[in-house]
């Protein structure tokens, strides 16, 4: 890992301490639970991946790749569950959130982040905006979606995106890589990045998720996806016998 540290923003935690090493806010990361749940999470959508759909699924792994500095032969969704997957099993899951995070900022061009930031601040319009531009240009990331309404302020608004089942969450079939690797850094950066505050609520009986934009994710103590336990039938849990959430 010292080897690949050039590759890291400085500051990263990654690269002013590449050993794993315990999470400093176990509060963001620990689990209440870490008695394996029942649930069985079955595979039932099959994807046929444009051409859109494949350069952007490569460029994201190959910006996690270099993000965690181990790099893989795979292709498409593949390559970009197994980018994940190294990065669970190589840092802490505060490093996790950092890796996806630094992805992600190197994945789309700072000039274009900074403008929307600017240009769609928070309000009606920029939440809906959000909510159908993900439907459209994520499916490829988190499967099949569609645009819901809620009330904000009083106000109906179409600002929610239902995932019916996360594609993500459906291959890596892990708890701990659904909060790690997606909720807890996608909300961050969401956040940072674009200005828009936003929810993710994944329910791990049936890997379907909610995107509430406008609406502030609770506090890691109280977000009830940080209580789920692991999959009974999870890779992680069973090859390291530790919680899928802090490993």
């Amino acid at each position: 890992m010292d080897a690949n540290c050039y590759m890291l923003n400085n500051g990263s935690p990654l690269c002013s301490n590449p050993i794993k090493r315990k999470p400093q806010h176990p509060s963001v990361v620990a689990m209440l639970r870490t008695t394996p749940s029942d649930n069985v999470a079955t595979k039932t959508n099959a994807y046929k991946d444009n051409l859109f759909d494949l350069l952007a699924i490569n460029h994201l792994s190959k910006n996690v790749q270099a993000a965690t500095g181990f790099s893989n032969k795979k292709s498409g969704f593949a390559s970009l569950v197994e980018a994940a997957t190294v990065a669970k099993h190589n840092f802490e899951p505060i490093q996790q959130q950092e890796v996806v995070i630094q992805a992600l900022q190197n994945a789309f061009p700072r000039p274009i982040l900074s403008f929307i930031k600017t240009v769609l601040r928070p309000s009606k319009l920029a939440r809906e905006y959000f909510a159908v531009f993900t439907t459209l240009f994520f499916a490829w990331l988190v499967g099949p979606s569609e645009v819901r309404e809620s009330e904000v302020n009083g106000r109906k608004e179409k600002n929610i995106v239902y995932i019916k089942k996360c594609r993500f969450l459906e291959e890596t079939n892990c708890v701990g890589m659904c909060i790690n690797l997606c909720k807890m850094p996608s909300q961050k950066f969401i956040k940072d990045s674009l200005g828009m505050s936003v929810n993710m609520v994944p329910n791990f009986d049936d890997m379907s998720c909610e995107m509430i934009f406008g609406q502030d994710p609770p506090e890691p103590i109280d977000d009830p996806a940080l209580k789920q336990p692991c999959y009974k039938q999870c890779k992680a849990y069973k090859n390291h016998g530790t919680n899928c959430l802090s490993s």
